[in-house]
C-alpha cells in the first residue's frame, strides 16, 4: 500500500473501488488500448503449536496494474499509490514500455483481446471469516492442538487456520468493468513423532488444501475432525516398516493426485512454457504444440478439465485477470491431449485453442499462464473395489516430497503414508513410500478411476512461477486412481 495511506483511507478505498477507474479515466494515455485492474487484499493466519499460540499475523495491500498497448507493444506500469498523479506514473510507465516492446513484437499478437461484458462474481460464503473473533478461532485451535499429540513420542504438533479475501476489478477504455470478491480457507493439522533415531510426519491440510468460501469449508478440509487420526498415524509411522520396492500397483489417494496432477499435467500443459517463455527459469515441456488432437497423454479412463464452475474450488471465478469470461473445457479426452493451458495472448502466438487461465498473483504483477482448477473427472468405481483390483500394491496418500526434471515429464514423488495391499485387502501400515515414472508411461497405466465417493476438491497454495516469481492458488480435484506396473521404492 502507498506509504502514508492509513487504515482508514485504505478501508474507504476498498469499500468502492469503482472509484478507481473513474480517477483513472481522467489521467488515461493515449493509447489503442488500455485496461486497469485493481487489487485488494486481506490475510490473516493464526496457529497454535506445541499447545502455545503463536503470533497472529495479519496483511494487506492495495494497488494498480496498468496494462497498455501501443502500436502492437504491450506495456505495464504497477502502483500503490492510487491518486490521480500515482495512477498518470504508472500508465506513461506502461506507454514507456509498450513503445519499446512495439519495436520488437511476439510474433502472431496482433492486439491485445478487448474486455466484452461487466458484471460481478462473489465466492459463495455461509460463514464469513470475521463472523467469528480472533480469540474464538485461537480457541478452536487451543483445543484442537491436543487431539494431535496422540502420544509420548509425538515431539511436534500444530494446529493452524489461513483466510485470504481479496476484491478484483478490472475495467477498460470501453466502460466495462468486472468486479470478483474472493474468499479462501486453509487449515493444518500436522504431527511430528520421533523415537530418536527415526521421524515421521503426519499432515492434512497445509500447502495442499484450500478452498474458497467461509469457514464451513472447513469441515471438508478436515478441520478438527481429523485430529485424532493425524497422530495416531503419525505413531503408526514410526512404528511401520519401510515400503517395499519393486514394480507393482499404486492406488493414489486424491490427497497425492493433487502434487500427481499439478506437476505431470498442469505445468506441461502450460501454453507460455511450451512457447519457451519459462526455459530460462523453471524449465520446458515436453508437450509440443504438434500434439494437441493427436498426442495419447493417458488410458482411456484419463479425463482431465479445466474447470471454473465448482463454487467452492480454489480458483472458481468468472473472468480471469486479462478478462477473459472463464468456461469449463476438456483439456484431456478419453486419454487423448485436446487443448493447452493458454490465456489470450499465448492463443494468439500460437493459434491453439486454449482457457481462460491469464492470472497474476497480485495487482504488482502482469498476469500469465497460469493452473487454475484442473481436475481429473471421477470415474465408476467405488473404492472397494479400487482395492479388491490389486492382487499385489500400495496405497499412498499425502504428498511429502516432489522433484521432476526441466521437461516436466521424468519424476519421483514421495508420500508421507502408505499401506501394504494383497490379495484385494489393506494391509499394515508402511512408511517411506517413493514412486517414480515418466509422465506419458505413466498415465497411460491408469488402471482404474474412483466414483464421484472418492472424487475429493482440494488445491495448492504455493505454486511459484515467471520471472519476476508470482506465487498463486491453484485447484485440484480428484478420485482415487489406480496405477499399474509402477516403480515402487524405500530409501530406508
Amino acid at each position: 500500500m502507498h506509504p502514508g495511506s492509513d487504515e482508514a483511507t485504505l478501508d474507504a478505498m476498498e469499500s468502492d473501488l469503482h472509484a478507481i477507474p473513474v480517477r483513472f479515466r481522467a489521467v488515461a494515455p493515449a493509447c489503442d488500448y488500455w485496461t486497469l485492474r485493481v487489487v485488494a487484499t486481506r490475510e490473516e493466519r493464526l496457529a497454535v503449536r506445541q499447545g502455545v499460540p503463536e503470533p497472529v499475523a495479519r496483511s494487506r495491500a492495495l494497488g494498480a496494474m496498468v496494462t497498455v498497448e501501443v502500436d502492437g507493444g504491450l506495456g505495464y506500469g504497477a502502483t500503490s499509490d492510487l491518486s490521480g498523479s500515482g495512477l498518470r506514473r504508472a500508465a506513461g510507465e506502461a506507454v514507456a514500455w509498450a513503445r519499446l516492446a512495439a519495436r520488437l513484437p511476439l510474433p502472431g499478437t496482433g492486439q491485445l483481446m478487448r474486455m466484452a461484458t461487466s458484471g460481478d462474481y462473489a465466492s459463495p460464503v455461509e460463514d464469513p471469516w470475521d463472523a467469528v473473533s480472533a480469540a474464538d478461532k485461537l480457541a478452536w485451535l487451543a483445543a484442537t492442538a491436543p487431539r494431535l499429540r496422540a502420544g509420548e513420542q509425538i515431539v511436534d504438533w500444530l494446529a493452524a487456520l489461513y483466510h485470504r479475501d481479496q476484491q478484483v476489478l478490472l475495467a477498460d477504455g470501453a466502460g466495462h468493468e468486472t468486479l470478483q470478491r474472493f474468499s479462501w480457507v486453509a487449515p493444518t493439522l500436522r504431527a511430528v513423532a520421533s523415537d530418536g533415531m527415526l521421524t515421521e510426519s503426519r499432515t492434512v491440510g497445509g500447502a495442499n488444501a484450500v478452498r474458497q468460501g467461509g469457514l464451513e469449508q472447513l469441515a471438508s478440509l478436515g478441520f478438527p475432525d481429523r485430529a485424532d487420526a493425524v497422530g495416531e498415524e503419525a505413531l503408526a509411522l514410526l512404528a511401520a516398516p519401510p515400503c517395499p520396492s519393486g514394480v507393482t500397483d499404486l492406488l493414489l489417494m486424491p490427497s497425492q493426485m493433487v502434487l500427481q496432477i499439478h506437476e505431470s499435467i498442469g505445468h506441461p500443459l502450460e501454453l507460455d512454457r511450451i512457447l519457451g517463455d519459462e526455459r530460462n527459469y523453471a524449465g520446458t515441456s515436453f508437450v509440443t504444440a504438434e500434439m494437441f488432437g493427436s498426442y495419447r497423454y493417458g488410458s482411456e479412463l484419463l479425463n482431465v478439465t479445466f474447470d471454473p464452475t465448482l463454487p467452492e474450488q480454489a480458483v472458481s471465478y468468472a473472468w480471469d485477470d486479462a478478462g477473459t469470461p472463464a468456461e469449463r473445457a476438456h483439456l484431456i479426452r478419453d486419454g487423448l491431449l485436446e487443448r493447452p493451458l493458454g490465456g489470450a495472448l499465448s492463443q494468439l502466438r500460437s493459434g491453439l485453442p486454449g482457457t481462460a487461465n491469464s492470472r497474476a498473483c497480485d495487482w504488482n504483477r502482469p498476469p500469465i499462464d497460469r493452473m487454475a482448477n484442473l481436475n481429473v473427472e471421477p470415474g465408476a468405481t467405488p473404492f472397494a473395489e479400487l482395492v479388491g483390483g490389486i492382487e499385489r500394491g500400495v496405497l499412498m496418500d499425502t504428498n511429502r516430497s516432489w522433484s521432476i526434471d526441466d521437461s516436466r515429464n521424468k519424476f519421483q514423488f514421495g508420500c508421507e503414508f502408505g499401506r501394504v495391499i494383497r490379495d484385494g485387502e489393506l494391509g499394515e501400515v508402511v512408511r517411506d513410500c517413493n514412486y517414480r515414472g515418466i509422465s506419458a508411461g505413466f498415465w497411460r497405466n491408469l488402471a482404474a478411476v474412483g466414483d464421484a465417493e472418492t472424487f475429493h476438491v482440494a488445491g495448492v497454495l504455493n505454486c511459484g512461477k515467471g520471472e519476476p516469481n508470482q506465487a498463486v492458488f491453484v485447484g485440484h480435484a480428484s478420485p482415487a486412481c489406480v496405477f499399474r506396473d509402477v516403480d515402487v521404492f524405500s530409501e530406508a
